[in-house]
């Protein structure tokens, strides 16, 4: 990933022994090579203040970058119209925008794509990072799962990088500049980017079958995308003359919102914002792939922080001398519930079902990885086979056996079967064994402990029952 000057990455490798805040410049540097060719400060010998960029109107960069042609198609004239008649709205998806937009104009200049690129992200999610569509797509290029799987973006129970600013911007970049050598036009490359290369390409075949052309206006689309390309370029126009739309733009200054800072040793999230000075809502809006209370330094993983307060957070980092992190995670080698699996790792069950997200009334099955409470049995870190390989499979548990039948008053009822699992030394099992022996010599007594043996069953079954649904 392109990282020019403006998105700084800081190399705050939070090293040395894993449960102290103790800063080593000599710990080795983690091989990135989407933050290689960054601008790097070590934080033990210089300020992040020291690399300011000049500020100017970012606003005034996007527009001086606009290359695609206006449509002026009554769909985009439609667009304008329903955005203009909604300025709260875009109002909101405009202030959303500026934690993001810096970074994303850089890298859509690094690539020499067009700055309507840029403007994408409105279309998608209004800039929304926890946006999660009835698809399943997710953050603000909102990638479906197979397709953030095809850019390697890792989907796990620590973290969804679809909805990672950094990793997702590179993969959406990535994914356009190879539709738009694909296609040869940007307004194709966008279509394909909603609906899928394979369905624009059978478009074009129905179109050159019927001797038609095979730009984006000429096709058959369906609605969403046929909409999708003017709503984009309703948004270009807004940017470019918002007064003539009744639209007031936030101030967006052409400079870094973020740094982002590498992470040497396992670090709570608590404590980042702690240290940061930022509300826990601004660390997530920052860093919305974390899906757990701690950060992973074996995932290679950076944070994202307001540019003014990763200077807020070097200074108290260093002196901060308790352990950064208070979670572990552990693999579970038995399918159980709930309860028991907290009771076989001593830990609280309402902690183990918190911080997993794990429902009530299912099992978690063998092999999944969860996370714990650090303690002195397990002081470590997360490994890198969990951090990169985690994940979380649940069960609903088996259904409870059905109660006996009934039977009519006076009827010989069929001797039901013991109960799996139950006490060898029951002597009312004992008795039933005896009498389905001697039934046809012993009624009266038969009949005794055939009653006895049906209250039994009943009695367990209700139990089980009991049992299933506490789990």
């Amino acid at each position: 990933m392109r990282l020019l000057y403006a998105v700084i990455v800081i190399t705050a490798l939070l090293s040395g022994c894993a449960s102290t805040g103790d800063w080593s410049s000599e710990a080795p540097t983690k091989t990135n090579s989407k933050a290689a060719r960054a601008a790097r400060v070590n934080l033990k010998k210089q300020s992040v203040s020291s690399i300011y960029a000049p500020s100017s109107n970012l606003w005034i960069r996007i527009r001086d970058g606009f290359e695609m042609e206006p449509m002026n198609s009554p769909l985009e004239i439609e667009q304008v119209r329903w955005l203009s008649a909604r300025p709260d709205y875009v109002h909101r998806s405009m202030a959303r925008s500026s934690r993001y937009l810096f970074y994303i104009v850089q890298e859509v200049n690094a690539r020499n794509m067009p700055t309507e690129i840029a403007l994408l992200p409105f279309v998608e999610s209004a800039f929304n990072p926890q946006a999660k569509s009835g698809a399943k797509a997710m953050g603000i290029w909102q990638f479906m799962p197979a397709t953030g799987k095809d850019f390697r973006l890792t989907q796990n129970v620590f973290r969804d990088e679809r909805r990672d600013v950094l990793q997702s911007t590179d993969a959406a970049l990535d994914y356009l500049q190879r539709l738009n050598d694909q296609f040869g036009s940007w307004e194709l490359a966008l279509a394909a980017y909603n609906w899928g290369a394979g369905n624009i390409m059978k478009a074009q075949k129905r179109n050159i079958a019927a001797g038609l052309p095979t730009d984006y206006e000429s096709l058959i689309l369906p609605t969403e995308t046929r909409n999708y390309v003017p709503k984009l370029m309703a948004y270009r126009q807004i940017v470019l003359d918002p007064q003539a739309y009744g639209i007031v733009l936030p101030e967006l200054e052409n400079h870094p919102y973020f740094v982002a800072v590498d992470v040497g040793s396992d670090i709570d999230v608590s404590l980042v914002t702690k240290l940061a000075e930022i509300p826990s809502e601004e660390f997530q809006n920052l860093n919305p792939s974390f899906n757990k209370p701690v950060i992973l330094s074996a995932a290679n993983q950076q944070i994202l922080l307001p540019f003014g307060h990763a200077e807020i957070f070097q200074e108290n980092l260093k002196k901060y001398n308790k352990p950064l992190s208070s979670w572990t995670a552990v693999q579970v080698t038995k399918t159980e519930g709930v309860d028991q699996t907290a009771k076989t790792l001593g830990v609280d069950v309402e902690v183990l079902r918190d911080v997993n997200g794990i429902p009530k009334g299912m099992r978690v099955k063998s092999g999944s990885t969860v996370l714990i409470p650090k303690t002195s049995r397990r002081p470590g870190d997360i490994s890198v086979a969990m951090a990169e390989n985690g994940s979380l499979s649940l069960e609903k548990p088996p259904p409870p056996p059905p109660p006996p039948k009934k039977c009519a008053k006076g009827a010989k009822c069929p001797v039901g079967k013991p109960v799996k699992g139950s006490d060898k030394g029951n002597s009312s099992e004992k008795n039933a064994a005896t009498q389905h022996k001697s039934e046809s010599t012993g009624l009266a007594k038969s009949a005794k402990n055939g009653t006895a043996k049906s209250s039994g069953v009943v009695v367990k079954t209700k139990n089980t029952k009991g049992n299933s649904k506490t789990q």
